[in-house]
């Protein structure tokens, strides 16, 4: 498991799963010619995305972003369409750290989609409960209130079965909430209205979490979007925002899906000064 350091801040990714994502859904309008060279493809045109959450231990604190694939949460068709080769190993990762679920403090939501919510929820005894049951769930409210009354697009990635059981842990925000000291969660938008990214600050050393605002290393160029956003022109202002001011700050980038990259620094150039790699 790949650790970053962050001042007091230390972080560790852990193993949520894998998809194998289409890749002209993933990088919208631009050739494939074009991606190809910043991020490999299989034979079915698929680009291979992780789903592995971060734990964050600060301050006596363990929180965790998004939360992986789940387990048994998809159908057979869903695994095919969503190329899964792997569920989550959430438990045995935690297990590694001496973790278990019920040490969790918070789990930070981005955003709800599927493929970050579909951990927050777990079979018990021929029945859904919280995966997480001692935790405080952090979202936005616009994020929280589109899970729950999805529209006719949205209803695909929004899930009732990633919410019920878990409504009494919820807590969200309008545009901006410190969830502990030197972890800020801001609403962005973009990928979805309610989308969410995080902020990680200790003695002088910062990590921004752009999410699917970011969804890969490969994403840098601002107009590079997925067809996933519901709001695209949205991400790339946010990009354009974002990823100079990580590079002002000599900010960590931190990935959920990259399959190469855990976390990178770009200088003011857009050269790699600094990346963490995923060890395979």
């Amino acid at each position: 498991m790949e650790k970053l350091q962050i001042g007091k801040i230390k972080m560790t990714w852990l193993d949520g799963g894998v998809t194998h994502l289409d890749g002209g859904a993933m990088f919208g309008v631009v050739p494939k010619p074009l991606w190809t060279r910043k991020y490999a493809g299989n034979e079915n045109n698929q680009i291979e995305c992780r789903t592995d959450p971060i734990l964050v231990e600060v301050n006596g604190k363990k929180l965790l972003i998004e939360t992986g694939i789940g387990n048994g949460k998809l159908t057979d068709k869903q695994k095919r369409n969503f190329g899964v080769t792997e569920e989550s190993k959430l438990d045995e990762s935690l297990a590694k750290l001496g973790v278990n679920r019920g040490d969790i403090d918070a789990v930070l939501m981005t955003h709800l989609h599927f493929d970050h919510a579909c951990g927050l929820t777990t079979h018990q005894a021929g029945e859904l409960v919280s995966t997480f049951p001692n935790a405080k769930i952090y979202c936005t409210e616009t994020e929280w209130n589109e899970m729950r009354n999805p529209n006719i697009r949205s209803k695909s990635t929004y899930w009732e079965i990633n919410w019920q059981g878990i409504e009494e842990q919820v807590i969200t925000f309008d545009k901006e909430m410190e969830i502990v000291p030197g972890v800020r969660m801001i609403h962005t938008g973009g990928h979805s209205d309610g989308h969410a990214i995080i902020m990680l600050e200790s003695e002088g050393e910062m990590a921004i979490h752009l999410a699917d605002i970011l969804p890969t290393h490969a994403h840098q160029n601002v107009l590079w979007v997925m067809a996933y956003d519901d709001y695209p022109m949205t991400t790339i202002f946010e990009k354009e925002k974002w990823i100079p001011y990580a590079a002002q700050h000599n900010a960590w980038l931190t990935f959920y899906h990259d399959a190469v990259y855990r976390a990178v620094k770009w200088d003011s150039q857009g050269k790699i000064s600094q990346s963490l790699r995923r060890k395979n």
